[in-house]
């Protein structure tokens, strides 16, 4: 569906439209462009999300991460013999 709005465009804007729409008219140009930068923000707005989610807090987490993996370590190797597997590695 589409809608007619007025929007104030700088000229540089409009002139690339014109060079880049080949076939097309500058409002398809447009809409094309503008699909783009929305996805492009998305995507800038999901990495930095994922950057916030995969950060790690402080010097407390990485201490506790590490006594977790002595811990597994230890568990898995009790008095350093190596666990035994039914299945051949």
């Amino acid at each position: 569906m589409r809608f007619s709005k007025s929007f104030t465009v700088d000229r540089s804007i409009l002139d690339y439209l014109q060079r880049t729409r080949f076939n097309r008219s500058r409002s398809e140009r447009r809409n094309e462009l503008l699909r783009r930068a929305i996805i492009e923000e998305q995507y800038e707005v999901l990495e930095r999300e994922a950057a916030e989610f995969f950060v790690v807090t402080g010097k407390a987490d990485r201490a506790e991460s590490g006594a977790f993996a002595a811990a597994s370590r230890r568990s898995i190797t009790r008095d350093g013999e190596r666990p035994s597997c039914s299945t051949p590695l």
